[in-house]
Order: C-alpha cells, then structure tokens, then sequence
C-alpha cells in the first residue's frame, strides 16, 4: 500500500502562518490567538517534519513536457525559451522567477530548527533537508540569472542593507550551494520513508548540478572559469560514485527489453522498484495523478525526428549512417531500432487504450495527423488505460538510479579519466536492459552527433551524451543539457516530423495496409470514404504549404517532404539566452542589481 500521502493536509497552512510571524515589525508582535507562534511551534521531531514537508515541490506529470521547445520536442504553446528566440525578448517580458517566498520558508525553518528537543542526529537531519532544498533554490536561480543575492537569513523591512545588496558573484553562491549539499549529503538519513528526502535524494541531485556546474564552466568561456570547472567534475564522480557503492539502488531488469524501461513511467507503484531514488506518489480520492489525456490530444506538443533520429540501431550502428535516412517513412524508421524508441514513442501497430481525446474515435490506433504537429505521438509518461482508477494512481519516477549512472559516466569522461570498466558499470548497465550492444572506449565519431557538439572531438563522451538523450528522452532534462554544454544553437533546427514521399495511401501500422490518404489541396475527400482491404474506412488528409488555411498537415515541400510543426525557430544568441534577465520591475526596486550577458 502507498505510504506517506498525508505529509501536507495541515502543513501548507501551519508554514503560512509561521512565515507571516517572522517578520519583525513591532506592530506584528502581538499574536492573534489563533495563530502559532514560532516559539510555540518548533518543539518536537512531528513539529519539524510538518513543516519540512511543505518545502516539498519535486514534479509530477509536467516533467514528460518540459523538452517542449528544445531540439526533443516542438510545441504550439508558450515557452520561454520559444519566446526568447522568436522575439525581441527583454527584462519586461521575460518577468517570471524572481520570487523568493520558498528561501524565505526555508531561512525561517533554519533560524528555529535549534529550538526543538530532539536528539543532534534527528535535529541534523531535518536542517540537512532544509539546506538542501536551499542548494536547490539557488540552483534554479544560478541557472537563470548566474549572479544573485545570496541570503541565509529571514529579512524584515527594516533589513535595508541586504534588501537593496547587488547580486553576489556566481562563484561565490555556488560556493554556498555546494555547502549545503555537502552538509544535507552528510546528514539527512539514508533510510527514510517513501517519497521523502533521502541521503541518496541529495546525493543524485547533488551529483547532477555538480555536473552542470563543472560543464557549464568548462564550455562556457563568457564566465572566465573555466580553470575551475575540473573542481566541480571531480565533485560529481565523487558523489555518484558514492550512491553507486552504497546506495543499494539497481536498474529494473527483469529481462524483458522490450517493456521494462517503459514500466518505469506506467507504474501505479514504485515504492519497491530499485531503480527509483525518488517518487511523487499518488493515490485516487488522496492524491489523483494528473490526467495525461493532452499527450493525445494534439494539446501543445509532439516529440521531434531530430530526438528519433538519435536512437541506435539494434546492433549498435548508428541510425545516421543508413541509407536515405531523411527519407524513411514511419514504418521504416522504426525498423530495428534501440527498444527503448518504442518506449518512448507511439510506434507502428501500438494500440490506444485511452481514446477520449483521439479524433477517430475508439476504432484500432492510426498514427493521427494535424498540423503544427510532428504525427509522432509519446507514450513514455502517457497513462494508456480506459480505467480512472489506473490512471488516478500512476506514481512519477522523479529520480532514477539511471541518471546518477550517467552522471558518473560523463563527469569521468569529461575529466579524462574514464575506463571500460567505467563504461561496463554505467552505460553498459542501461544498454543491458534493453539488450543493446556494449559501447567501448574504441567507439568511431558518429557525424550526426559530431555536428550536434563541434565542441566536442572525443566520440566516446558523444555516445555518453547520446545515451544520456535516449535514457532520458522527456523527463525534462534536455534544456539544462543544451545549456551546460553551450549547444543552445540546436535549438534553431526546425523540429520536423514523419517523412511522405508523395500524395496517395500510406500504411502508419506496420502492417502493409493502407491506413491513410494524403490528398493535394485542390482535391476533396470522398463521400462515402473508402474502406482499406480490412474494410476500415482510410482516414483523409488535405496537404499545404505552411500556413495554408485548407490543409490538415503541412509538408515541407507541399505535396511531400517532412511534416512541418513550428515553421520558426528563430535565433538563439550566445551566451545571452543561456541566462534570463532580472525582471525589469526588480531592478526599479533595487538599482544595485545588474543585468548580465546583454539583458535589458
């Protein structure tokens, strides 16, 4: 039975009404009688888990969308980084982020944890969950702005000096995250209940923005660091290597490659799966699972060739290698491909068992088309059955023993000191569940992922890189990528997606019956339609140019070619769009605080 579901029914509101105590005006001293004051509260060991658990914000089904807009996924919606390469973005429209109500929360926590009688070990424990969410909130808020104020305590109004300080350097707030991780590593306890804050929590993100720290610096020549960057790859192997050793965590294999990767993200339960570091849990009438229906329902976003195309074949050859691959049709490109590609996407002959927002209806799934979409559809996060009660319950794998593997791989790879044996215990791990072939440090540079990264010349760090991509195909992981390794420029390919050779019929199931008809723009579709050779009525498409208001899907070059999903990409400008600017009604407040990297 899932545990731990009830941690927030009161602590959202006891957090309220303690953070609204801390201020220190004398008005506010006096306490209405309802309310709990800070000293009355801080006590006991429940008194500090009531409040540590509303710090708790780790994603749910949100996280197999966030790649909209990078080179993984085109979407039709409202994305910030879609925004900044598509307009003349600026300090006043791109507003969000600046909020510091979660370090406020966290601050308050930490200045009254010292109050509870309970023993150091427990007392540390909760303070080093505390400090890592810190480590996480200013990591977030490096990402975007590189330098910002750093603050450890709760400020009041009358706090002038650092309510109006200018951004402290990045070097020197890293420094400061990087100790609290250090500190939450060696504190918070290993063994904990489902769902909570590990050791083992913190040491997978703790590893992970090491990582990115030591990345950025290193491809990142605009912040002058790049001599530091080592410090920070040597802190990741550290870290990874040590919730690899004692971690106790293993790859879910039960030797079924073609469905155990995808039984990860459809699980109504993943408290006893060895892989999952951490999961957001959910139960139906206490905490329904969100409802996946837009991942068919044409709502924003399709996933991407370019993602596709990154995909190994099945004896380990590169996909970019066979011939005519730009003109493979859907069925052909899913020919003996990494399993973990009809893991991740709807392929030839998948059945639909959700169908509530699937156009046709409820008859067998054909491949649906529409424009400003790829015609690929994801599964991988998609909960695919007709019960509510399922999908009321599928839990999110927020981390996963796969990524610290990663991790490990890279960091090693990036310093130099990568072996097989490295590769044997990392890589190899995750290509074995899904009996892919061994990669090996005599790997040959693939030339798609060579002009991906020119950065990069050693192909055995692109394969790492490559793998990285597939393992952790939409879970939200690729824009952190593409900025740490200075690779935004991908970002302006347009996303394309299925290839048509031609007007006429086409089989999208695999199964050598036409499913579909793609009609030119002066034709109409039938009345009666025909029947295919299984007598299912064919589904019609009217074809176009891009932006042609008669068509159903838009091909590249009108009557064949590419399904065109976001027609403009726009430019991605280094280093500026790596960062965001500080909102333009911030620096109003507080003139000390500087724009970087060409902000306005």
């Amino acid at each position: 039975m899932k545990i731990q579901l009830k941690l927030m029914r009161t602590t959202v509101i006891v957090i309220a009404i303690l953070a609204n105590c801390s201020c220190n005006d004398d008005f506010l001293e006096q306490l209405p009688e309802t309310e709990i004051g800070a000293e009355k509260f801080f006590n006991t060991e429940e008194d500090l888990s009531i409040y540590i658990n509303g710090l708790y914000n780790f994603p749910g089904i949100e996280m197999y969308s966030a790649d909209e807009g990078t080179d993984n996924m085109a979407t039709t919606g409202n994305r910030e980084i879609k925004t900044i390469m598509t307009t003349d973005a600026n300090s006043y429209t791109i507003n969000s982020g600046w909020d510091w109500s979660a370090l406020r929360d966290i601050n308050f926590f930490l200045e009254h944890a010292e109050n509870a009688e309970v023993t150091d070990e427990i007392r540390n424990h909760y303070v080093g969950v505390a400090r890592f969410f810190r480590a996480q909130f200013y990591m977030e808020k490096v990402k975007r702005y590189s330098n910002v104020p750093w603050y450890d305590t709760v400020l009041g109004t009358s706090d002038d000096e650092l309510l109006f300080k200018p951004s402290d350097p990045r070097e020197f707030v890293i420094e400061k995250v990087m100790e609290d991780y250090r500190f939450a590593f060696d504190h918070v306890m290993a063994d904990v209940a489902t769902g909570a804050v590990s050791k083992w929590v913190v040491g997978t993100y703790f590893g992970r923005n090491a990582l990115y720290e030591g990345t950025f610096r290193k491809y990142h020549s605009e912040l002058g660091l790049e001599g530091t960057a080592n410090t920070f790859l040597e802190l990741a192997v550290e870290i990874s290597q040590k919730v690899i050793n004692d971690g106790g965590f293993s790859i879910y294999n039960t030797g079924n490659p073609t469905a155990d990767y995808h039984t990860l993200f459809e699980s109504q339960d993943l408290s006893g799966n060895p892989e999952v570091i951490l999961t957001n849990i959910f139960e139906q009438d206490v905490k329904n699972a969100s409802d996946s229906q837009y991942m068919f329902g044409s709502y924003e976003g399709g996933p991407a060739r370019d993602l596709l195309t990154a995909y190994l074949m099945v004896d380990g050859s590169y996909f970019s290698e066979r011939p005519n691959t730009d003109t493979m049709t859907f069925v052909e490109e899913f020919v003996d491909r990494d399993p973990r590609l009809s893991q991740t996407y709807a392929y030839p002959g998948w059945q639909l068992e959700y169908t509530s927002t699937y156009s046709p209806g409820n008859a067998d799934y054909v491949q649906e088309l529409k424009k400003n979409f790829t015609g690929y559809h994801q599964i991988k996060g998609f909960a695919n059955s007709a019960s509510y009660d399922v999908r009321a319950n599928i839990d999110i794998p927020v981390l996963r023993y796969a990524e610290v593997l990663l991790t490990n791989a890279e960091a090693k790879a990036e310093l130099g000191t990568l072996s097989q044996a490295d590769l044997d215990a990392t890589v190899n791990v995750l290509r074995d569940r899904v009996g892919m072939p061994h990669l090996t440090m005599a790997a040959t540079m693939d030339t798609y992922l060579a002009q991906k990264y020119p950065q990069v010349s050693n192909p055995v760090l692109l394969e790492i890189r490559r793998e990285r991509r597939v393992e952790l195909a939409l879970e939200g992981r690729r824009l952190d990528d593409l900025n740490r390794w200075a690779a935004g420029k991908v970002m302006e390919e347009e996303p394309v997606g299925m290839y048509f050779p031609s007007l006429g019929r086409f089989d999208l199931t695999g199964d050598g019956v036409e499913d579909i008809v793609l009609l030119g723009g002066a034709e109409s579709v039938p009345d009666p339609k025909e029947l295919n050779s299984l007598g299912i009525p064919l589904v019609y498409y009217v074809t176009g140019q891009i932006g042609s208001i008669s068509a159903d899907v838009y091909l590249s070059n009108g009557t064949n070619g590419h399904i065109i999903a976001t027609p403009e990409r726009g430019t991605f400008q280094e280093p500026k769009h790596y960062y965001r600017p500080i909102p333009a009604s911030e620096i109003t407040l507080n003139p000390s605080l500087e724009q970087v990297f060409g902000w306005d």
